[in-house]
């Protein structure tokens, strides 16, 4: 059965909607002492719906990932919302997904290396428990099997 349509909404009625929400609490927290920046692999985890042409683009209340290649720059972004301003990606994708900066940082040695894989979430969701409870920990456990030791967070 397919969901009905999302109506679109402006990101006034979103922050009005979401203002009462309480927010998630947790038992315990997790803590580590990172490697330092020039020994870490990072990786880029974006919530811009960024996908490659062959792969399906994201779908309303589409919780799933995107496996990005680093080594390909055809991105396409599928956020829906209408409060993206596309003009900036349309210009320089590094500004929703800096896989460029991350490149010139490992090669002078600020960062250890950039990862073989990156992910993609569509950063849209009006609910993430799908998010919380099954492909986030299974994005992480990817990017964690991958050696990722740094992640670099670009929500959109």
């Amino acid at each position: 059965m397919t969901p009905p349509p999302i109506a679109k909404v402006s990101s006034d009625t979103v922050k009005a909607n979401a203002s009462g929400l309480e927010p998630a609490t947790f038992e315990n927290t997790a803590f580590t002492t990172p490697k330092p920046l020039s020994e870490s692999t990072v990786a880029i985890l974006t919530s811009a719906s960024l996908h490659h042409p062959e792969q399906p683009g994201f779908e309303p209340r589409d919780t799933s990932f995107r496996v990005l290649d680093p080594t390909r720059r055809d991105y396409k972004l599928g956020h829906w919302s209408q409060d993206v301003d596309q003009v900036g990606y349309g210009i320089d994708y590094n500004v929703i997904f800096p896989i460029d900066r991350l490149d010139e940082l490992a090669a002078d040695g600020t960062i250890g290396a950039v990862a073989d894989v990156h992910l993609a979430y569509a950063g849209n969701q009006f609910e993430v428990a799908g998010i919380r409870m099954d492909s986030g920990p299974e994005g992480a456990k990817l990017l964690l099997d991958a050696g990722v030791d740094v992640v670099l967070l670009t929500p959109v």
